[in-house]
């Protein structure tokens, strides 16, 4: 079973209706007991880093959230939910994240303002580690984004693929237990239901 973590700032809809048609069972939960009781968890979220931060400071998903990495059970953040796994972001300067990994979230860079932010639309992934999320995927899979905001982490051997938009952005993270990605595996056609089906792997062992 995977839950699917309410806070009240994310996007759930979108990665149930994934998860079903992959066959995977999973609760949409605010309940910490009923998380904590998951073989695995996916951290969605939308919107801006200091209102997701708020809404799960004030609803007790930070704590569960922390609680739940340090069981060793799979984590999955995505979009949103991968820049809340780190202490901070450039969005929204007073606001603290779970530091669960450490890096630097900053504005895509636009000076010429040639680019379109948000960033919204396909682009193809550098992988540079092909296990775990991305187990059977190969070559440069395009995948769909939606972000104003992008991750530098700051230890290398996190990064699990790039891309590249204005930046070199670093498009998803393994650390441990800890998965993540920036681009929206829901919303990305077969590429993202295989990385959906090698995340629900891993909560079955």
């Amino acid at each position: 079973m995977i839950a699917v973590i309410d806070y009240g700032a994310g996007n759930l809809q979108s990665v149930v209706k994934a998860l079903n048609y992959i066959g995977c069972d999973n609760i949409i939960t605010k309940d910490k007991e009923e998380l904590l009781r998951a073989d695995g968890a996916i951290l969605p979220g939308v919107g801006s880093f200091g209102d997701a931060m708020d809404c799960m400071n004030s609803s007790g998903a930070a704590s569960a959230v922390l609680e739940f990495a340090a069981s060793g059970k799979p984590l999955l953040g995505i979009c949103l939910g991968l820049q809340l796994l780190f202490d901070a972001s450039d969005e929204s300067p007073d606001a603290k994240g779970l530091g669960l990994l450490k890096g630097k979230i900053s504005k895509i860079p636009n000076a010429d303002g040639t680019l379109k932010i948000p960033h919204m639309g396909w682009n193809s992934l550098d992988i540079k580690k092909h296990d775990g999320i991305f187990k059977g995927i190969t070559g440069a899979p395009y995948v769909y984004f939606v972000h104003s905001y992008y991750l530098k982490a700051d230890d290398e051997e996190i990064v699990s693929s790039q891309t590249n938009y204005g930046a070199l952005i670093d498009a998803s993270v393994s650390c441990g237990n800890i998965y993540a990605t920036q681009f929206h595996p829901e919303k990305s056609g077969s590429v993202g239901l295989k990385i959906l089906r090698n995340f629900a792997a891993m909560t079955e062992r």
